[in-house]
């Protein structure tokens, strides 16, 4: 069902929080397009570069020391020089592929700064999720196979990544509340009810009645 007014939600997160899932079951409740990776994709195809050297510096400020490792085949048909490759490129190749996506209707955006590129757009609300350390470490063990040692270590060096990209080209701090309308720690009442919490905010931010969820019972 679509909604009478156009929203755009974007859902910043820590390492193991359940953001990524608690977005889906927002995009499912309002009837919006869910983008995560999927961005990646859509910037590839409007850049002419390889979705995989996207995927390589997801979320990542440092690519232009990467660049000079790439294989050719990375680049697509593009050439570097003719195109004035600078090291924010891919992030400006991003940012459209996000505002192209918004132009067209209601999305969801996980993390990749789309609170900061979607800045001047209407109808916009900005979320993050946090949750406990032990909660977060035993998600990504789930996920990742492996043990809370190397749970651990992905998750600092992953956030170190995340954050560094984040403040690099927004200007502000990611994760800090200045930077976001409601922070949400979804360890307190678990993903799905972190998500309906959210949903509430939402609608009252909007002012959307119930009728207008798009979730099916």
């Amino acid at each position: 069902m679509e909604h009478k007014k156009k929203i755009i939600i974007n859902i910043g997160r820590q390492v193991g929080s359940g953001g990524r899932i608690i977005a889906k079951l927002l995009a499912d409740e309002f009837g919006c397009q869910f983008y995560d990776k999927e961005i990646l994709n859509l910037a590839a195809k409007e850049s002419g570069f390889s979705e995989k050297f996207f995927e390589q510096n997801d979320e990542h400020k440092g690519f232009f020391q990467t660049l000079f490792h790439t294989h050719a085949p990375l680049l697509s048909d593009n050439n570097f020089y003719d195109n004035k490759f600078s090291q924010e490129s891919l992030f400006q190749f991003q940012s459209e592929a996000i505002m192209k996506a918004a132009d067209e209707g209601s999305c969801v955006f996980v993390g990749r700064a789309a609170d900061y590129v979607l800045r001047t757009y209407p109808n916009v609300v900005n979320i993050f999720i946090t949750a406990d350390m032990k909660d977060r470490i035993r998600l990504v063990c789930e996920r990742q196979k492996c043990d809370e040692e190397a749970a651990r270590k992905l998750i600092i060096n992953k956030e170190s990544d995340r954050s560094s990209y984040y403040n690099y080209y927004t200007g502000k701090k990611w994760g800090h509340s200045s930077s976001y309308d409601l922070c949400v720690n979804s360890s307190i009442m678990g993903l799905e009810k972190t998500a309906d919490i959210i949903g509430c905010f939402i609608r009252r931010r909007f002012e959307l009645d119930n009728t207008e969820k798009g979730r099916k019972p």
